[in-house]
């Protein structure tokens, strides 16, 4: 929209606003109405009544039309009731619901009333936002519904079917069935003179597009610079062009970049991390160190290539590296090229896959299973010699890193032991404190990460092998889970523990956890017990099944070395089971025991920063890359800080403007896309932790976070009881309750789905973390 456009509609009611829109709007048609004040139903109902009869429409929709909606401060958004599909014969209980909504008897005089037909056989119908509704970014945002046939399905947030579109202000390319509705917002703009609109609208059967509201979107964050954020949206769109092209020393013709695949930074630090927690996680994982251990345990050498880019500070993996990366290091160059051209297409292919890539699409290891899924392979072009070459080489490189003796396992569980020594004599020393966080992290890199990512190999790997006894027949799922619940795991640890420790030697043992392993501003179990731990509920004895105990019977022992033996797998028995306990059970101790180091290092960090009179949240701006820096040269610690956390503030800020999705496969995708109907819609960019409670809780509602149903506009008044955030099953980011949640900068999650949905409401303390796009189960 040009600056100088001349606003030519101003705001009023609802139903004012669309009659001005009359003559002008030429990108969507408006459906006929009524409107007639309060005052004049309760001096002629009668007359109102003729008026809308003699229309002669047989279905109707009754709306509020309030002099206390739509306003610039306000929308008052879902607040007032509508009645849809009225029938002749209720037009006039249908009016007076809607005025008992204004308030009834005190209802104002100036409020209106405005009763349109009913639209039918909808074929499409959502809201649609004219900027990003938590940031005021330059995007369209579109929520709609194509299979409900209702013009409320969104709004009410109660559709199972939605579809959540965002398009930049800069894009030329919109999908056909949109493009009619975002010419509909680019005009609306003009003739409003502003670009922050929420509308409503419906497509019918004929495919004509209708208009059904539209009002100022309230929003209580800083103004966008618009030119800057379209640059920047340029440059990712530019950088993702060029990563798309073939690269030197890389098999694959293009790639892809993904949020979940290969160690998910989108479950680890969030999708949009704060400079600390991505620099931590970059410099402990993803720049060198996960390349190094794989690259040991038999798989091609990517140690030049970081696993992990950022696209202006929000994290994603590139797929093409990480698939090379479980190419075994003696497979051909050919065959290399074919497999991750082959792993690519077929993640584009099935996107939902984004999180399951090893499970579903490559093949890293030799399983007992791994002839029949071969057939994958062979569908898709791959002759029988390529497919018995990986099979030969994946059984090699298993043989290697499954080997009791000689594993590689077997050193990395060795290196836990260092950084545990090490550990000590670092916190002891005599130090000051820049040398004791750089050695900290010097060593969670050396003997805590590099082991873990093999450790980590390991456990997958057994899990793998697991799987496919299953898959062949010689165990069972019982005989699966009977395994698993047999490990003497460090969480399982942990649960037996609180029941028997009493509270200080339970926090000593375990008081350097954090939900947030990277983030900062997640405090460590020691730091707030209270927060984590009922201490009144400690040391009783907690209701559980007894699950059976695994073992293995004679037959299933033979069927198993028989397989063996004929699969080329130089292990017994005994040994294969060992190694599939030790996997499963050392991955999660080296986590364990590398966020040892990691924990201090962010306490000591945070210390370090207020010394030199640095908040908590000042820190976590950071690069962690200034402890390096200090550590290296004779720099002014105050200078240094302060400019790396500016920095940090100043690009964070931009970050939280930016909108991607979680799987980006062509350069456009930086522009326009669909997110998954999976994704959950975080509402603001704020954080709230409390007590998960039902709506139904009146008296637990203050300063907790609220599980509801639906979006439903019913749900307004849980605002008038101070909670902290809520989270609803289903609904869009356009819905009445995600509007609310904007205007009162509320960190909310609406949509989250049935499988999160249930999984949170059985917590009891949640943390919602809406600009990093996660929630985190804190009890």
């Amino acid at each position: 929209m040009n600056k100088g456009t001349e606003r030519r509609v101003a705001f009023s009611s609802k139903a004012r606003t669309l009659d001005g829109l009359r003559g002008l709007l030429s990108c969507a048609s408006l459906l006929s109405q009524h409107v007639f004040s309060v005052g004049e139903w309760r001096q002629a109902p009668d007359s109102c009544l003729r008026r809308i009869i003699d229309a002669g429409w047989a279905s109707m929709a009754v709306r509020s039309s309030s002099v206390r909606e739509d306003a610039a401060n306000a929308s008052a958004a879902g607040q007032f009731e509508s009645c849809l599909a009225v029938a002749p014969a209720g037009l006039q209980d249908a009016i007076y619901a809607v005025i008992a909504s204004m308030g009834g008897e005190h209802a104002s005089a100036a409020d209106e009333v405005f009763v349109q037909p009913m639209l039918e056989n909808v074929r499409t119908a959502g809201v649609a936002f004219g900027v990003e509704p938590s940031s005021a970014a330059p995007y369209f945002v579109i929520n709609y519904d194509s299979s409900s046939g209702r013009t409320d399905s969104v709004t009410s947030g109660d559709s199972n079917e939605l579809h959540n579109f965002y398009a930049h202000h800069s894009a030329e390319q919109i999908p056909q069935p949109l493009q009619p509705v975002v010419a509909m917002l680019r005009e609306l703009q003009c003739l409003f003179g502003s670009t922050a609109l929420d509308v409503e609208f419906a497509v019918d059967a004929q495919g004509i597009l209708y208009l059904l509201q539209v009002r100022p979107l309230v929003l209580q964050v800083p103004e966008v610079d618009v030119a800057t954020h379209t640059q920047l949206v340029s440059l990712i769109r530019e950088r993702i062009r060029i990563g798309q092209r073939p690269q030197l020393f890389l098999h694959g013709e293009r790639t892809v970049y993904g949020v979940m695949p290969d160690w998910n930074p989108a479950e680890i630090i969030g999708v949009r991390p704060k400079p600390l927690a991505l620099s931590l996680y970059r410099e402990l994982v993803t720049d060198m160190i996960w390349a190094y251990q794989r690259n040991n345990y038999g798989y091609r050498n990517l140690r030049s290539f970081p696993l992990m880019l950022h696209f202006h500070g929000l994290p994603y993996i590139d797929v093409r590296v990480s698939f090379n990366s479980f190419v075994p290091r003696d497979l051909d160059g050919a065959l290399a090229d074919k497999l991750v051209n082959y792993y690519i297409e077929r993640l584009v292919s099935a996107p939902s896959l984004h999180d399951k890539v090893e499970f579903e699409i490559v093949f890293s290891c030799y399983t007992l299973d791994l002839p029949q899924r071969l057939e994958r392979l062979r569908e898709a072009g791959f002759s029988e010699a390529e497919c018995a070459q990986l099979a030969a080489s994946l059984r090699e490189l298993t043989n290697r890193i499954v080997d009791n003796n000689t594993g590689l396992w077997r050193s990395d569980e060795a290196k836990l032991k260092v950084l545990l020594a090490r550990r000590e004599e670092i916190l002891s020393a005599d130090t000051d404190p820049v040398s004791r966080i750089y050695w900290l992290l010097e060593d969670c890199s050396r003997y805590g990460t590099l082991p873990f990512a093999g450790l980590a190999r390991a456990g997958f790997i057994a899990v793998q092998l697991l799987r496919s006894l299953v898959a062949v027949g010689v165990l069972d799922v019982e005989d699966y889970n009977a395994f698993l619940n047999g490990l003497n795991t460090v969480s399982g640890q942990m649960t037996r523990d609180w029941q028997q420790l009493d509270r200080t030697t339970f926090l000593s043992r375990y008081g350097h956890l954090r939900p947030g392993t990277y983030d900062i501003l997640s405090p460590r179990y020691d730091e707030a017990p209270e927060l984590y731990f009922d201490w009144q509920s400690s040391g009783q004895e907690t209701a559980h099944q007894s699950t059976p105990r695994f073992a293995l019977s004679l037959e299933q022992m033979r069927s198993i070395s028989r397989l063996l033996a004929e699969h080329g797998l130089a292990h017994d028995v005994v040994g294969l089971f060992d190694f599939l306990q030790a996997g499963i059970e050392l991955r999660e101790y080296a986590k364990f025991v590398f966020t040892r180091n990691l924990s201090d290092a962010l306490s000591l960090f945070r210390d370090f920063g207020r010394s030199l009179g640095f908040s908590e949240d000042d820190m976590a701006f950071a690069n962690i890359q200034v402890i390096k820096e200090l550590h290296a040269a004779s720099a002014d610690p105050h200078e240094l800080l302060a400019s790396s956390i500016a920095d940090g503030r100043r690009r964070y800020a931009e970050t939280c403007q930016l909108m991607l999705p979680p799987l980006i496969t062509a350069p456009e995708d930086a522009l326009v896309f669909h997110l998954p109907q999976s994704e959950p819609n975080f509402i603001t960019h704020g954080q709230a932790t409390g007590n998960v409670v039902s709506h139904h809780q009146r008296d637990e509602l203050v300063g907790a976070i609220v599980m509801i149903p639906s979006a439903d506009p019913g749900f307004d008044w849980l605002f008038s009881h101070r909670i902290a955030g809520f989270v609803t099953a289903y609904g869009g980011v356009n819905s009445h309750m995600a509007i609310r949640a904007n205007e009162l900068g509320l960190p909310a999650v609406i949509g989250a789905g049935e499988a999160l949905y249930n999984r949170w409401v059985a917590a009891r303390v949640l943390k919602l973390d809406c600009a990093a796009r996660r929630v985190d189960i804190l009890r």
